[in-house]
């Protein structure tokens, strides 16, 4: 990468909160035109960080240098906002004075539409969600030197997400996010700041290579920690066998000694804090007396919008669920994803049509809202509501204490209230909550908002191991490559289509069908002469084709390899419902999916070619 100039630098910094020490001697830099990602465990400094840059947080020790000018965007998790102003005057007022006149409107369009933002809505009646997408908004046109994003994804549906990697791509000033999103970091990134310790460490790769070259980190230390282990051994050793008199000449080798056995033993238990992850059994199976969990049948809803239009969500849908099903819910935001997660639950009726949940099925379900918790409840009280000091885990009476130090709180909060936790803290006290028992259908809306990577693996690998029915709904591309084995995908309007595979898989599906209609696009007139050319022949007469011996030999064995094709299918399919085929054997299930599309195509292909056929048969025989 060619050199950049240095626009922001930080040296020798300790910054601490009363007695607590953040960081020590952290040093950074940050180069013109940079894309970082920050990642750290919760409460590494993440925020604190982001402040230092701003400005907002002074050193204790140490020194930060910037630019003459230099201009920092901050894009928080929680931001206040104005009341009495639209969302155009909020987005318009972050350009540079000298831009704020109409002709520089279309800045405003620019990044209003893809978030789909309404200009004219005053900011007090947006929903939260499309509060946090006005600022992110905001943040973009204003175009500062350096930007900070904190989780600019969430609440950004996929359409939204692939939009902002391709802006920032774009994007002139050097860019430093914080995201649960792998796959949006990956995309984005050139550089890692991994916050560890009270340290940060600069990952010269994208995020995509972080996490190889973390391991390699980690290896080296613990490496080093066990070389240190064996001196200090060898040392006490040497201590322990010398006579008195050397003992005594030597007192200052043997505080040494001493000092470094206290070192090493702060240094081995801070590297087993770094390596400890959340661990958590994987729920028990709940077995459903049927195969099937539910039915839409012919399901119809709508809804009327504020002009009195009607938007149409499911249209003659009809769609089985299965018991062992593991399915990822894709859509942008309004398509219908929730409305079918209301159906299925009988929170709604369908206007037409059916919708059937089978009365054996016990279900779990992670609100993004967060409405099951309650913001004056202390944690204990969230996860034993009637009382006590136990939660039933799978079966397993666990201490709440002990439950909740699985999922990284310190026991000591466990009397706060839940308003006293961040965004990211309540969202693992929901998943402490669901997961303690998932039932035998677990549906997860928008569960990785907010959660840091750690939580983030140990969700990954509990939903891996789960054995019910899962249903997600996410924007989390990687989230959703690694949990689910098949897509429903909302594209608006009612149309609703189902993909088997992962994410990747579907959008591979789409980019495939998006490259054949830009291959007829790009052909108009050859369309137009084709067209012609068609009529013109259907409208004359058609002589009988002479059916060769070839023609004749493969009409005839078309319908054997259709009916081959067909149960083909029907046998790769029973394997794809498989739900522990992706866990168990993830090679296999490629194959067999890559295998069911290519099966489909190919009997798409010979129906298609047997119909042919069929008429220059029939047609030669008149």
């Amino acid at each position: 990468m060619p050199h950049t100039p240095l626009i922001l630098s930080v040296r020798e910094a300790d910054v601490s909160y009363g007695d607590k020490p953040v960081f020590t001697s952290l040093g950074f830099n940050i180069h013109e035109g940079e894309k970082i990602s920050l990642v750290g465990k919760n409460g590494a400094g993440k925020t604190t960080l982001m402040k230092i840059i701003t400005g907002d947080r002074d050193l204790d020790t140490g020194e930060r240098w910037q630019i003459p000018g230099l201009r920092v965007g901050y894009l928080k998790q929680d931001m206040e906002f104005p009341e009495g102003i639209t969302v155009f005057d909020f987005i318009f007022s972050a350009l540079d004075p000298e831009l704020q006149s109409e002709e520089y409107h279309y800045m405003v369009d620019m990044v209003s539409e893809p978030l789909d933002l309404d200009q004219k809505a005053m900011l007090e009646t947006l929903s939260g969600g499309q509060l946090r997408r006005c600022f992110l908004a905001r943040a973009l046109v204003e175009e500062p030197d350096i930007l900070l994003l904190d989780e600019p994804t969430n609440h950004l549906d996929i359409s939204g997400i692939e939009w902002l990697e391709e802006f920032l791509s774009y994007y002139r000033g050097a860019v430093l996010c914080v995201s649960h999103d792998k796959a949006f970091l990956a995309n984005t990134s050139e550089k890692v700041f991994w916050l560890d310790r009270g340290g940060l460490r600069v990952c010269p790769h994208s995020f995509a290579k972080f996490e190889d070259w973390q391991d390699m980190m980690l290896e080296q230390e613990a490496r080093e920690l066990h070389n240190r282990e064996k001196i200090l051994a060898e040392e006490i050793e040497w201590a322990s066998r010398g006579v008195k008199a050397r003992r005594k000449r030597n007192q200052r080798r043997l505080q040494m000694v001493k000092t470094e056995r206290e070192r090493l033993k702060q240094d081995q238990s801070a590297f087993r804090n770094v390596m400890r992850s959340i661990k958590l059994d994987a729920p028990k199976k709940m077995d459903l007396p049927s195969h099937i969990v539910a039915d839409f049948f012919k399901t119809y809803k709508s809804f009327t919008n504020q002009k009195n239009e009607e938007k149409i969500i499911l249209n003659d849908f009809s769609f089985r669920l299965y018991k062992g099903d593991r399915i990822g819910i894709l859509g942008n935001n309004g398509s219908g994803k929730s409305t079918f997660l209301k159906l299925l639950l009988k929170e709604i009726e369908p206007d037409k049509g059916k919708t059937k949940l089978s009365p054996a099925t016990t279900t779990s379900y992670f609100d993004q809202n967060r409405v099951d918790l309650k913001q004056n409840k202390s944690l204990w009280a969230t996860l034993c509501p009637d009382g006590g000091e136990y939660v039933n885990v799978g079966g397993k009476m666990r201490h709440v204490c002990g439950y909740l130090k699985d999922f990284m709180f310190d026991p000591k909060r466990a009397r706060d209230d839940v308003s006293t936790l961040s965004g990211g803290q309540q969202n693992r006290l929901m998943l402490a909550k669901v997961l303690a028992n998932p039932g035998n259908l677990l549906i997860l809306d928008e569960p990785t908002n907010d959660l840091d990577m750690e939580t983030l693996d140990m969700l990954e690998e509990v939903l891996i191991n789960y054995k019910g029915t899962l249903l997600i709904v996410s924007h989390d591309r990687d989230f959703l490559d690694q949990t689910v084995t098949k897509i429903l995908a909302f594209e608006g309007d009612g149309d609703i289509e189902c993909h088997v595979g992962g994410y990747s898989d579907y959008l591979t599906y789409k980019k495939q069908n998006s490259d054949e209609k830009n291959a007829t696009a790009a052909q108009p007139a050859k369309l137009k002469q084709d067209k012609k050319e068609k009529t013109q022949a259907q409208n004359e007469p058609r002589k009988p084709a002479k059916v060769t011996f070839k023609i004749k030999h493969e009409y005839e064995k078309l319908p054997a390899k259709i009916d081959a094709l067909t149960n083909e299918i029907k046998r790769l399919e029973v394997e794809m419902s498989n739900p522990d085929l992706y866990t168990h054997d993830p090679e296999k299930f490629d194959k067999v999916a890559r295998r069911l599309g290519d099966a489909k195509s190919e009997l798409d292909q010979a129906e298609n070619r047997y119909l042919e056929l069929d008429e220059i048969v029939n047609s030669s025989t008149l």
